[in-house]
């Protein structure tokens, strides 16, 4: 318990525990939304801290960082990403595809909750990196959807991939969002905006809940390891690789087919190409919900 009492007191906001407690105050998430966007937020309503999104027909799901809805019922979900993860198997960065599945779990959740396909509200996926993805230097990568034969034309589906690069030297960005980069990558504190996150975190460091909330967090993330590791060995690992690859895949197909159907202007072949699905498949699933 030694060693989890000093990696506590250790942590920075690039832990994942951190990042989430810190941006758990309204008044430090909101000002990052103002200083990243350039707008002003009345107020946030938080959905879910590191909510999980677990559609019906399967048992797993992923767990979102810190997700929020301003009072123009705008959707945001922050994400942390310190290392730059590549799929073992493709060798391919994980990157796109995590938003492209963030996004359509989080549109899901929305359709879930009741709200109809066309009255779904903007969503900003938003991922602070502690690396550049593209390489470019930009402090701020932004993507939404645009026509490739006319590049002015957008489509106005209201959903945006930010993917922020705290190592950026290029572009024009606030000087608090620039004091967070700093902070963020150096702990370095250089205005009242990160003075106030760099407090926050010494409170919750000698808030004893918060301890013992990260105590019984990492003792369960270590039972599932070892448990994980167990039936890894009761499998075989080249087996058991295998049917967790198998079962992801499966379960990627289902939550696409289900998205797709859910929003309803997709027909069954489209539904058959994109997800993967066979016809026979995609027709059952449809009679399902």
């Amino acid at each position: 318990m030694q060693d989890l009492a000093t990696k506590f007191a250790n942590m920075t906001i690039q832990s994942d525990f951190i990042f989430k407690k810190v941006m758990s105050r309204k008044r430090i998430c909101k000002h990052l939304l103002e200083e990243l966007l350039q707008i002003e937020i009345a107020d946030i309503n938080y959905i879910e801290a590191e909510k999980t999104l677990e559609p019906e027909y399967t048992s797993r799901g992923i767990r979102l960082d810190i997700i929020v809805a301003d009072d123009k019922h705008t959707h945001y979900n922050l994400e942390m990403q310190v290392k730059n993860k590549k799929n073992p198997q493709s060798k391919a960065f994980v990157l796109p595809k995590r938003s492209r599945y963030y996004q359509a779990l989080l549109d899901f959740d929305l359709l879930q909750a009741g709200q109809p396909y066309d009255l779904l509200p903007p969503t900003f996926i938003i991922f602070i990196c502690i690396f550049d993805f593209f390489e470019n230097g930009n402090y701020v990568y932004t993507f939404k959807k645009r026509c490739l034969e006319d590049l002015e034309l957008e489509l106005p589906d209201k959903a945006t991939t930010m993917i922020l690069n705290t190592k950026g030297t290029h572009g024009e960005i606030s000087k608090d969002l620039k004091s967070f980069y700093d902070y963020v990558n150096n702990h370095i504190v250089t205005t009242d905006f990160t003075k106030q996150i760099d407090n926050e975190i010494s409170y919750l460091k000698l808030d004893t809940k918060v301890r013992r909330e990260y105590m019984l967090m990492e003792a369960r993330l270590l039972d599932e390891r070892r448990e994980g590791i167990a039936e890894g060995k009761d499998v075989g690992l080249v087996e058991g690789e295998a049917i967790g690859l198998a079962r992801g895949e499966a379960e990627h197909k289902l939550k696409v087919a289900k998205l797709m159907l859910a929003k309803g202007c997709y027909s069954l072949q489209e539904i058959t190409e994109l997800s993967g699905l066979s016809l026979a498949d995609v027709e059952k699933l449809k009679k399902e919900v």
